[in-house]
């Protein structure tokens, strides 16, 4: 799949998350285990949940709920791509939206990012976690891609009913603020 130079432009641009909010409720240490990984690109560690706890105790639930999700994010993903290819049964056919399979996994990449990024959002107890210049630039480079959004947006619900299962009623009404809130911010790209 060949790139624009827009897109190449625009993808170092599309960083979607944004700790600026956290810097009136965490120390510095703690908002850099966070900017560490998404700069890496990576879920929290183990060695990073058992850090930020060590320097906030009060949030070990909320990393519970992190380590969980990312624990089950391969799982998770698939049936949210299983949701996306159920209800657009030709978008990887050659004449689909997500042709080549390239195109496709690109789209299954993001899942697994946009779930990461929710998952800072839920350890660090913030619901404001994302960037408005990234969501801005993201939403240029879908359409510079001409990603197909509404299957996205699907997909994106699919993360979050299948995050959620894992958890109990109570917990899953506390958590789905989050995915809900990079839904909210991915429907206004439409």
């Amino acid at each position: 799949m060949q790139l624009t130079e827009r897109a190449k432009q625009l993808i170092p641009l599309s960083r979607i998350v944004s700790f600026a909010a956290w810097k009136n409720h965490y120390p510095a240490s703690v908002i850099e285990i966070f900017q560490q990984a998404d700069d890496q690109g990576r879920y929290l560690t183990d060695q990073d949940l058992e850090q930020i706890a060590t320097l906030i105790p009060e949030s070990s639930s909320a990393l519970e709920s992190a380590r969980l999700l990312r624990d089950k994010a391969d799982t998770i993903i698939d049936s949210a791509r299983q949701k996306v290819l159920d209800e657009y049964s030709g978008i990887t056919n050659i004449d689909g939206d997500l042709y080549p399979p390239a195109r496709a996994q690109a789209c299954w990449r993001d899942f697994w990012h946009f779930l990461r990024c929710i998952t800072y959002g839920i350890a660090g107890s913030c619901i404001p976690f994302t960037s408005s210049e990234g969501l801005k630039n993201m939403q240029l480079l879908y359409q510079e891609l001409k990603v197909p959004l509404p299957a996205m947006i699907v997909g994106l619900e699919a993360l979050k009913t299948f995050g959620l299962e894992e958890f109990n009623p109570e917990q899953q009404i506390e958590l789905s603020s989050y995915f809900n809130h990079l839904i909210e911010a991915m429907r206004r790209f439409q």
